[in-house]
């Protein structure tokens, strides 16, 4: 229905997708009072819809890569049923700030500062994200960037642009990597007083790039998989010197939750590469099942973003004892962006929700899937609309596993314009219960989450 990953042509440096087109960047930082709304947003929704991307000051044709761009975070505040503003602000890194003439935002650096890949809710604060080095930042209730911290002296390193709250513990757990120490990740547990319990340093080789993890009751699960630091493309200049390697060997371990690097469970898998896993659980038999999205490989010819050739959705189930990986295919079809209900994470669950797309990571429509009954329904929002991530709100604190709203930027190609757009989790194929209108593109970015209050 949505089409199938495209891309088989070689691509050169020249191919710069994620700065042209629906990917072009905003030139400027707005605030837009009382938003137009089609159709009636719940009234349970009060927060605001937080959404991070990349948006390049001054993009290097030659030399961007998508992930690399200055960050900017986007958001819309709800209440009482109404719209009452979107704003669009840069996160204040170093470059950005003198490049705006400002006074530079204050508070500890790792590596690099420039953050443009997730934002969450946790403890109370809003942090802003990205992987590879980079201390997180606190973002303010009107999207200033406020601060940058290391959780009290307690981070020593970079933290994750995928960091998951156990719903059971309340504690925020994180797999890091940092760009400069190639040898070893960590996996750190988080309290919601700020400050890092638990760090584990489990020893790699070759610098592998670790987007996201998993977690059950007993494990965290570690992707280990041939995507890693070049030093060649480094020293080239490329903004994000990342490669598919060959020569690395894939792997996926278990660490246990209270154990150590030497105690870490690894289990070799085919050559593949995985960006997003949707959920892990232990199942009676001791095994753990793994669903994640699996591409074919990455970052092995195209220098400005994603260009695998295919990808889908499976499930892996791993067995300590044995330490293999049985893979199953849920969905051939090509998709990103999983999410599923937050509250089951680490434990069984039944559904999932992901971004449709083709070549270069456009959205073309979602998709729900039904693990218990192995169906997936789909939705489409109609011809030159592109859906990005969507995340799911339950209704209330008791709700039902698909008992609440999905929500999600919708760009309209020809128009020119956004809608935050709220579907009903449980009439997944109807029209959105609401649509809130954004009279420009807000550019395809990485990922967001609604924080309430």
């Amino acid at each position: 229905m949505f089409g199938s990953l495209l891309g088989r042509r070689p691509a050169t440096a020249q191919d710069t997708p994620y700065i042209t087109g629906v990917n072009t960047p905003m030139r400027e930082e707005l605030t837009i009072e009382d938003l137009q709304v089609f159709g009636t947003i719940p009234l349970a929704l009060r927060g605001r819809y937080l959404r991070m991307g990349p948006n390049p000051m001054h993009p290097n044709p030659g030399k961007h890569h998508w992930f690399a761009g200055d960050g900017m975070i986007h958001g819309i505040r709800i209440e009482d049923g109404r719209a009452l503003w979107y704003r669009n602000r840069w996160i204040r890194s170093n470059a950005v700030s003198d490049a705006l003439g400002e006074e530079r935002t204050p508070g500890p650096r790792h590596l690099f500062d420039t953050v443009n890949t997730n934002v969450i809710g946790y403890g109370g604060e809003t942090f802003g994200l990205i992987e590879a080095g980079s201390t997180p930042v606190v973002i303010g209730k009107t999207l200033e960037t406020e601060r940058y911290t290391d959780f009290a002296g307690t981070l020593h390193g970079g933290l994750s642009a995928h960091p998951h709250v156990d719903p059971l513990t309340g504690e925020m757990l994180a797999v890091s990597y940092d760009a400069a120490k190639w040898s070893a990740i960590r996996y750190l547990a988080i309290g919601p007083e700020g400050e890092v319990r638990r760090e584990v340093k489990v020893p790699v080789r070759h610098g592998p790039m670790i987007h996201d993890f998993a977690f059950t009751g007993r494990f965290a699960i570690l992707f280990d998989l041939p995507v890693t630091f070049s030093l060649t493309a480094a020293i080239a200049g490329y903004q994000f010197p990342y490669r598919w390697n060959a020569g690395h060997k894939p792997r996926i371990g278990l660490l246990p939750r209270d154990g150590d690097a030497g105690d870490v469970i690894w289990c070799p898998v085919d050559p593949c590469f995985v960006f997003h896993a949707v959920n892990a659980h232990d199942s009676a038999d001791g095994n753990v099942v793994l669903d994640l999205v699996v591409h074919d490989r990455m970052f092995w010819r195209r220098t400005s973003g994603p260009d695998s050739e295919h990808c889908s959705l499976e499930r892996w189930t791993l067995d300590p004892v044995a330490r293999a990986v049985r893979r199953t295919t849920l969905d051939p079809a090509p998709q990103e962006f999983p999410r599923c209900d937050e509250r089951r994470l680490g434990q069984t669950y039944r559904y999932a929700y992901t971004m449709a797309m083709v070549d270069p990571f456009l959205g073309t429509g979602l998709f729900k899937h039904d693990l218990a009954t192995g169906t997936r329904q789909a939705h489409d929002f109609g011809p030159d609309r592109h859906p990005c991530e969507f995340i799911f709100v339950p209704a209330h604190a008791d709700a039902g596993e698909d008992e609440g709203w999905l929500m999600g930027f919708v760009i309209d190609a020809a128009a020119g314009t956004t809608d935050l757009a709220i579907l009903d989790a449980r009439d997944f194929e109807a029209p959105p219960l609401a649509r809130i209108r954004v009279p420009h593109i807000v550019p395809p970015g990485f990922h967001g989450n609604w924080i309430a209050g």
